[in-house]
């Protein structure tokens, strides 16, 4: 079994709009999707239990659940298939682009006197399931705080699956899970 690394540093950012401007690969796939869980948004059966369980831990220490958002989980899924097509791991973009800039190509802040966004990342070995990754977050403290955050209104999600990845993942089969929170109002 390969090792499992979760990011060690769980980013999350909140910025006013007034002071920001913004300016499918082979042996990479998508987990097949087992439900739709939205109207718009359907997740595989990985990322549909992780949402579960997010929303049970969350509501087990009194937060409200966070709403599947399609945009939110657009981002997550276009970060996680960059990271296993280009062979890198980390908040930042493949062309070192800051995360809530990714993030905000996908779920604008325009038209919101608030916005904030976060994100946690893992990457492990194929068989990982909901109850690991969710384990290894919540074993983490700054990953365990973006999960806990009780602002957050919403979340998407992404577990990308590579037979081969290329460079950090030293070729080997992984699968890698992007969570995308946020809010705006």
């Amino acid at each position: 079994m390969h090792p499992v690394f979760a990011s060690l540093a769980a980013a999350a950012i909140s910025f006013a709009p007034a002071n920001y401007a913004t300016s499918g690969r082979e042996g990479v796939q998508k987990a097949t999707p087992a439900s739709a869980t939205s109207s718009r948004v359907q997740l595989s059966a990985l990322e549909s239990q992780l949402l579960g369980k997010i929303n049970l831990t969350r509501g087990r220490r009194g937060l409200r659940p966070l709403r599947l958002s399609a945009r939110l989980t657009a981002a997550a899924n276009q970060h996680s298939a960059s990271m296993a097509a280009k062979g890198y791991f980390s908040h930042d973009s493949a062309n070192g682009g800051s995360f809530f800039k990714r993030i905000a190509s996908f779920y604008t802040y325009h038209g919101y006197s608030n916005w904030s966004a976060g994100e946690n990342i893992l990457w492990s070995s194929p068989d990982i399931d909901s109850g690991g990754a969710l384990r290894l977050w919540m074993n983490s403290p700054e990953h365990r705080a973006n999960l806990l955050n009780h602002s957050w209104r919403e979340i998407g999600l992404s577990a990308v699956h590579a037979a081969s990845a290329p460079g950090v993942y030293g070729g080997d089969e992984v699968t890698i899970v992007t969570a995308d929170f946020g809010f705006r109002y």
